[in-house]
């Protein structure tokens, strides 16, 4: 992490996990124990229809909510579809954009990634947008031409006004629910290169403010050396962000003096 020039994030992202009355339950033992520092930018990502229980339950409260997914376009015939607009209007600040299990199960492309990003932007939304190679890319020697051109592609369009508002996601697939982790070294080696290539398409300024987590199996026993990294400015949060204790551990992580 490094505060002098960007925030560290902590985002939880609870997948298809809690109603909105477990969800209810979730704040108030999470409010309980919330850390007072401000040193880290804290967001729960939660099931769409448990944002409203979300928002209201931190209203007076730093954490910001998000969503996990949205439609690039701003009103339509998308049944089952969820517009920008319905998100910020809803109390939504934040939206996952191109996890890995969208892409997978769902088959969203680089370009589905690219025009979510352009909404969310638009309609005043961090996205948080995901990027990560599978386990046969990383053995192969792939990893960073793959990430590079999902970063290339996802941020096609965005200006550079605007590209510090993107927070990316490193997640390695091959960690994402497996119990594996990489090694605090290969997340900042990916890391690290993720900046690169942000440095490449806009400037050294822009890159050295943009935050970039790190998104495969952290928990409250390894985001402590996972975050000293230099270039890990904090997590996307799976499993981990369900029970509030662990996910506080995470944030008091987060908050570990920098030199």
């Amino acid at each position: 992490m490094n505060r002098k020039y960007r925030k560290t994030v902590i985002a939880g992202n609870w997948k298809m996990n809690k109603t909105p009355s477990e969800t209810k339950e979730f704040m108030t033992a999470f409010k309980a124990i919330l850390p007072k520092g401000r040193w880290c930018d804290v967001a729960l990502c939660v099931p769409a229809v448990c944002i409203p229980t979300a928002v209201r339950a931190m209203r007076e409260t730093r954490v910001g909510i998000g969503a996990e997914n949205m439609n690039a376009n701003a009103s339509g015939a998308y049944t089952g579809e969820i517009s920008a607009d319905m998100l910020t209007d809803a109390g939504c600040k934040y939206v996952i954009i191109g996890h890995s299990e969208r892409r997978e199960m769902y088959g969203e492309t680089d370009a589905d990634v690219n025009a979510k990003v352009l909404t969310a932007l638009n309609a005043g939304l961090t996205p948080i947008m995901c990027c990560g190679e599978t386990l046969e890319q990383r053995e192969a020697g792939v990893t960073m031409e793959h990430i590079a051109m999902q970063i290339k592609m996802g941020l096609r369009g965005v200006s550079e006004d605007k590209i510090r508002k993107v927070v990316i996601a490193y997640e390695p697939i091959w960690a994402i629910g497996t119990g594996r982790t990489a090694t605090p070294e290969q997340a900042q080696e990916v890391c690290e290169g993720i900046r690169a290539v942000v440095r490449k398409l806009y400037s050294s300024k822009n890159a050295r403010a943009i935050s970039v987590l790190y998104g495969g199996s952290m928990n409250e026993k390894n985001a402590y050396e996972l975050l000293a990294q230099p270039d890990i400015d904090g997590g996307l949060i799976g499993g981990a962000s369900l029970v509030p204790e662990k996910f506080v551990k995470i944030i008091e992580a987060a908050n570990q003096p920098t030199e």
